[in-house]
């Protein structure tokens, strides 16, 4: 019961690494406040969550929208009394964000307002509850190509999760002294159906795989282990961390 006791907050709930977090972070007594765009997916987790006997509510929000996120935040509170964790874990990667050059004004918005806005909502908000509740740990979700960019452009997301990092750095220099902790984790890829859809062959996917030192994809698992890791009380001494999980492809560029 390594969360026994404490409130989490998980954005991009409805699916992936988030519903794999919401079920993960209640089988270890945690209190869940999940919240997602789409309230079908959300109340599916929630479903699922609750089947396992976990403590779930389920509020869906924009987490680009500032009243959006201001009102997950409350209700998690009235619901639990408190916050203790935050974990930024909603993102988009659409298929026409591309290079610079050919990525359109609106496409960048919309990352933006995702990937970057959505974090510093949740944070604007969130915050000041953990600080209330004696500290905390913020989660931020980034990625390993805001450490070392990519061969396929995809220039609008990578600079929304160098943004993240950046952000994370400054929070944990910031809150530090009331206890909050922040700290970003950097997926490497993760076999998704997503990114299955990126492979037009066998060949074009074995490209991507044999950079990665320990010869397979990430899991969605991966990530939420060391996102349980920074949410727990074991990693009380851990802040302003770029938590690299990446099978090894930095290894190669550093």
């Amino acid at each position: 019961m390594r969360l026994d006791g404490k409130t989490v907050l998980i954005t991009g709930a409805g699916s992936g690494m988030g519903r794999l977090a919401c079920q993960v972070f209640a089988s270890e007594a945690a209190q869940i406040v999940a919240c997602d765009v789409s309230v079908d997916a959300l109340n599916e987790t929630v479903a699922l969550v609750q089947g396992g006997g976990g403590s779930i509510i389920g509020v869906p929000a924009d987490v680009g929208s500032a009243d959006s996120v201001r009102a997950v935040v409350e209700a998690g509170v009235k619901a639990f009394g408190k916050l203790n964790v935050l974990y930024n874990n909603a993102g988009i990667f659409p298929d026409d964000d591309t290079s610079v050059i050919e990525t359109e004004e609106s496409v960048l918005q919309r990352v933006l307002d995702v990937n970057l806005k959505g974090v510093w909502n949740c944070c604007k908000f969130g915050i000041p509850e953990l600080a209330k509740a004696g500290g905390g740990s913020v989660i931020n979700v980034a990625s390993f190509v805001a450490l070392m960019g990519c061969t396929v452009p995809q220039d609008a997301y990578t600079a929304s999760k160098g943004a993240v990092i950046s952000l994370t750095r400054s929070l944990a220099v910031q809150y530090g002294p009331r206890g909050v902790r922040a700290n970003a984790i950097c997926p490497g890829p993760i076999l998704t159906p997503l990114l299955e859809g990126l492979f037009p062959n066998e060949e074009e996917k074995l490209k991507r795989l044999n950079r990665i030192p320990l010869g397979r994809f990430g899991r969605a698992e991966d990530v939420v282990y060391a996102a349980l890791y920074l949410a727990s009380d074991e990693s009380s001494w851990t802040t302003g961390t770029a938590f690299v999980i990446d099978g090894g492809i930095t290894v190669n560029y550093f």
